[in-house]
């Protein structure tokens, strides 16, 4: 036969004396399940002059001496950390003296909140007695923090309201519920807000480059017969001429664009280069005459190789003058 907890009419006796002193006061209390309390024994709808109010609390009650301290009392934290900090209603820790009958209450979810890590207990001073003087203070504290930590919960009946609150105290408030695939990544994506940031600014600089990559590569077989069909010469080296040009190019306006400066003029030139030699193999079907042909091929294996050249001095020249400037205002 089963045996009974001594420990258990203690226990009962202090949620009890916590129902039914937040009943004379007529709040509302629903009794949460004994297969499903996991860390709360109450939930508690607050009226105000017979009306509800919408805002509710889960509670937490301990009864006994062995919670009392030299200094007021504790509850412990257990493995409910994470349950009462994120709890999407307040979870308000009760203990029952009943050695006096008197019972004290904190609000546990703003303590581990405030907290800077998880602590073994919290501790309640002997001052936080809830009684039926302190009713209405205690009250007016729990609906401004509802109120302040956007907490409340609307129903249309009682019903309702009390399974908003179940549900949001379960993490399934429509607005807030968690989804277990993607909680674990957004929690690195909080962890690592500035650089993934600064990481989603470099990608959506680096699309047109990424454009012009896919482009070129489309590209490569267009060209090497376009060489193939007016010269004798190998294609690959002047393919990769204008595409080290072209990468070139477009590589220095990226930085550029990334140090918040636009480079007009190298973006005139890669426009004028890739607007030709991408697109003249494509639409060319060897029905030009040949020296036309032969202008191209000279054009793509000298061009380039001066652009790079170009494009390379003035970059370094104009760092140059930034060091300088930076240098003097150092000085000054």
């Amino acid at each position: 036969m089963a045996t009974i907890r001594p420990s258990r009419r203690i226990e009962r006796a202090g949620v009890n004396a916590v129902r039914t002193l937040l009943e004379d006061h007529e709040h509302i209390v629903q009794e949460i399940d004994g297969g499903n309390d996991h860390g709360e024994d109450l939930i508690v709808n607050l009226t105000r002059g017979g009306k509800r109010t919408g805002h509710y609390i889960a509670v937490q009650v301990k009864s006994g001496k062995k919670y009392k301290r030299a200094r007021g009392y504790a509850i412990p934290i257990d493995d409910h950390y994470d349950d009462w900090k994120q709890s999407r209603i307040p979870v308000l820790g009760f203990v029952y003296d009943p050695d006096t009958g008197e019972i004290f209450w904190t609000n546990l979810t703003k303590k581990l909140r405030e907290a800077p890590k998880a602590p073994s207990w919290i501790q309640i001073p002997e001052d936080s007695k809830l009684s039926n003087d302190s009713m209405r203070g205690f009250a007016a504290e729990v609906e401004a923090y509802v109120d302040s930590a956007g907490m409340r919960v609307r129903g249309r009946t009682q019903e309702e309201g009390f399974s908003g609150a179940a549900r949001a105290r379960r993490g399934l408030d429509p607005e807030t519920a968690p989804n277990p695939l993607f909680e674990g990544f957004a929690d690195f994506a909080l962890r690592h807000e500035e650089k993934i940031d600064t990481l989603a600014r470099d990608v959506r600089r680096a699309i047109p480059l990424m454009i012009l990559a896919i482009i070129m590569a489309w590209e490569w077989p267009y060209q090497i017969r376009f060489v193939e069909r007016y010269s004798d010469i190998s294609p690959l080296p002047w393919v990769m001429n204008i595409y080290t040009f072209i990468s070139f190019a477009a590589l220095a306006m990226y930085f550029e664009f990334r140090a918040g400066r636009i480079p007009k003029e190298t973006g005139r030139w890669l426009a004028l280069f890739a607007g030709n030699f991408l697109s003249v193999p494509v639409w060319d079907h060897g029905d030009q005459r040949d020296w036309w042909g032969t202008v191209w091929i000279f054009a793509g294996a000298f061009g380039p190789s001066l652009g790079v050249k170009f494009i390379f001095v003035s970059f370094v020249g104009f760092a140059r003058e930034r060091r300088r400037r930076s240098l003097s205002s150092d000085e000054q």
